[in-house]
């Protein structure tokens, strides 16, 4: 991106400035980590529609501006401001973040089984850095594009949840990223890690939402180690505010019968990434990945996908749903690769997309890359209207327009709303679900 080699320049700027007072200054082996991301994110700079993984999404409304690290304050948010976020009857250890900073006053961890450990980023690095250098410090930390490698220069805080052999939480874990209206563009650099030892088992939720509105960049960075027989299943929720912009990139990688369940649900930004990249790296390893994603007005979503089966035996389930009204523009892509050797790999992958207006946009690249030849795989894509036969029925039997439209969308992404295993977080994603169609009809 030559014409905003000057953008790149100002964060390198930034990092010399602030590295001092970042968490775990001192600690040769992230002091490094730190200074060769920043080298590498001034080497790509900020991605631009002529890569192929980035056709679709043009990032130059966020490159006109430098974003500063957000400042940890106060804020003035209560108890109040989180309870709106949380799902109804669901018991859980709550950790509670505000401007990228964690919040121990708003946060209820409860207690935890032995063997279970949750805590910050920056309490981590402070008190117990070695449990983290063995999963930062590789050279996987640092690649990927370029908003990975800012993430790894400039993180801040984040999540540690750590889980030892056979450890099995019954209530779920849930992230709740807080962001305020800000005098100034900030930027919250979020590194979370999860690491599930053979064995155990957790339901992590993450929700990033903004009680105030504001303009503001959330670059979040999710590293999960599932290793065997250890299962995670994973909520996310992404509902800015509709000025901000959501770079998100969630990797996981997955050992021999281990089991990575993913549901991701986009309503907020005003442009969002919502990138997952999944190694079954192990003989029978089981991947699910589904989710649904609502625009409107001048939005853009992105959800971008990579399932790399590596070993005989693994499973992987993907179906996305869009629904897009406006002027809103959807991005899905979704690659599918079966390295050789791996065999009686069963893959399916299925993308749709319901266009509510005559100029909303929906691009969408199923892809799959198969390199074995004893295996089950599909995808399939499609973009669509509303069934105007099924609408003259709705409407014939004395529904309004905009009530017919709604129960038809409902049923649209019912499908796979339907498919989260929790019946909280599923009536929980209902609501706001029946809450963002509302909008439409006041």
């Amino acid at each position: 991106m030559g014409k905003d080699k000057s953008i790149a320049a100002s964060y390198a700027r930034q990092f010399a400035e602030v590295e001092g007072a970042l968490p775990g200054r001192g600690l040769a082996w992230l002091d490094a980590l730190r200074a060769n991301a920043i080298e590498r994110f001034a080497e790509l700079d900020f991605p631009t529609p002529k890569l192929e993984s980035w056709k679709f999404t043009n990032l130059r409304p966020l490159t006109r501006e430098v974003f500063a690290p957000s400042p940890a304050t106060r804020n003035g948010l209560g108890k109040g401001d989180v309870a709106r976020w949380l799902a109804d009857d669901l018991p859980c250890h709550l950790m509670v973040f505000v401007d990228g900073h964690f919040r121990a006053d708003l946060s209820e961890l409860g207690a935890l089984p032995r063997g279970a450990r949750v805590a910050s980023l920056a309490e981590t690095l402070a008190g117990d850095p070695a449990r983290l250098e063995a999963h930062l410090a590789g050279n996987d930390a640092i690649e990927g594009d370029a908003p990975v490698a800012l993430n790894t220069a400039l993180m801040a805080d984040g999540a540690v949840i750590a889980l030892d052999r056979g450890v099995a939480l019954e209530k779920p874990v849930h992230l709740l990223y807080l962001a305020t209206a800000a005098t100034k563009p900030v930027a919250m650099h979020l590194r979370n890690l999860v690491v599930a030892e053979p064995g155990s088992s957790a339901t992590l939720i993450e929700t990033y939402a903004a009680p105030r509105g504001g303009r503001y960049w959330t670059n979040a960075v999710t590293d999960i180690v599932v290793a065997r027989d250890a299962q995670i299943r994973h909520f996310k929720l992404q509902n800015e505010s509709v000025d901000a912009f959501h770079l998100a990139a969630t990797r996981a990688r997955l050992a021999k019968g281990s089991g990575y369940d993913s549901f991701y649900a986009s309503f907020g930004a005003r442009l969002s990434r919502n990138e997952i990249a999944t190694r079954l790296d192990g003989e029978g390893a089981d991947c699910r990945l589904s989710g649904v994603y609502l625009a409107r007005g001048r939005q853009h979503v992105d959800n971008t996908t990579v399932i790399d089966h590596r070993e005989p035996g693994s499973v992987s389930k993907e179906h996305y749903k869009g629904v897009l009204d406006g002027d809103a523009h959807g991005v899905f892509q979704g690659k599918i690769i079966v390295r050789p050797g791996a065999q009686k790999t069963d893959a399916h992958q299925l993308n749709k997309n319901l266009l509510l207006s005559k100029t909303a946009q929906a691009d969408t690249k199923p892809e799959l890359e198969i390199h074995a030849d004893d295996v089950k795989c599909s995808h399939g894509a499609a973009v669509g209207e509303l069934d105007a036969e099924a609408l003259f029925y709705l409407r014939s039997r004395g529904l309004d327009p905009a009530h017919a439209q709604r129960m038809l969308v409902e049923a649209f992404i019912g499908e796979v709303i339907d498919g989260i295993g929790t019946p909280a977080l599923r009536s929980h994603l209902g609501r706001l679900v029946a809450a963002w169609l509302s909008e439409a009809e006041d």
